[in-house]
């Protein structure tokens, strides 16, 4: 059977893209494809199972959402969190000291905006875990799982490692030295999805399916806010382009997912999720070849067009 140069274009592009996973010493699984035009899209490893970490928190947005078009929830709600109810977590509201009272809404934009863990959890009470589930169903993400949610996730971390604490058990597991507990990274015990799915889902967001319009916006504002430079936005560095993302890591996974907007007009979700070889908690190069493998698919894909 004869190959066309497409066909021709897409296995080099595949190659292209492993070798860059390779050479900053990570397994990687990617999905970008154009936003308007989800058939014209590059993939590896898209539809494996993988643990999501902190991108869970997307389609939780995408559920409080979808709650608060019902009715079920108020946005304006107000939410006290005492300081010794508080998930662990390198931002937010876990490094504040005294009771912190805000709304429903603005927790979800802590969440999405600087990945708080606090808030997220508080969010998580009050959507539900059936609401989320439901959410995903509803969209035809039927790989992605919430598990117990980042509080479940630590609580495992915790009983596998035998650590007293959650920074006790991060370093444990950055130890490059000793075995990593068995079935820590296992998708099946934690929060886990696909990057074909997480596609699918930023689709429905930036096309107003997942929600209102008005839900939808939201969350997209929400991603807009993230700070985080060095992964996604990393391949974008340019004005004229638009990043929106969320970003998740947990112990050697680090990850984004997210949309790329060119100053042409055209858009692409972007998801890559990695692995990395070394257990190190700073490896800027897995960072960074999460925005180069996104980038040169962007360029593959716009140049095809």
């Amino acid at each position: 059977m004869s190959t066309t140069a497409s066909d021709r274009g897409d296995r080099g592009i595949r190659r292209t893209l492993r070798a860059m996973f390779d050479d900053a010493g990570v397994h990687g699984r990617l999905h970008v494809a154009e936003l308007h035009r989800p058939s014209a899209a590059v993939a590896l490893d898209a539809d494996e199972a993988v643990l999501m970490g902190s991108v869970y928190k997307v389609p939780l947005a995408v559920a409080y959402c979808r709650q608060v078009d019902a009715g079920v929830l108020d946005p304006r709600r107000r939410v006290a969190l005492p300081p010794g109810d508080r998930l662990p977590g390198p931002t937010g509201i876990s490094q504040l000291c005294d009771e912190v009272s805000m709304s429903l809404r603005d927790l979800v934009v802590m969440m999405m905006s600087i990945s708080d863990n606090t808030a997220a959890d508080a969010v998580l009470r009050h959507v539900g875990a059936e609401a989320f589930d439901d959410a995903c169903r509803a969209l035809g993400l039927v790989r992605t799982h919430l598990g117990d949610g980042a509080a479940g996730t630590l609580a495992r971390l915790l009983r596998v490692t035998g650590a007293d604490s959650v920074g006790a058990a991060m370093a444990r597991i950055a130890d490059n030295d000793r075995a990593v507990p068995p079935g820590l990274y296992d998708p099946a015990w934690v929060a886990s999805t696909t990057a074909a799915e997480m596609a699918r889902l930023l689709r429905a967001v930036w096309t107003d399916e997942a929600a209102s319009p008005e839900g939808c916006a939201f969350v997209r504002r929400a991603m807009g806010l993230q700070p985080w430079q060095h992964r996604l936005a990393a391949g974008f560095p340019y004005d004229d382009v638009a990043v929106y993302g969320k970003t998740g890591t947990f112990g050697v996974m680090r990850h984004e997912v997210g949309v790329v907007e060119l100053a042409g007009g055209r858009a692409y979700t972007a998801v890559v999720f990695t692995q990395a070889a070394r257990a190190d908690r700073r490896l800027p190069r897995a960072d960074a070849v999460i925005g180069a493998v996104a980038r040169r698919a962007v360029e593959y894909l716009s140049g095809r067009e």
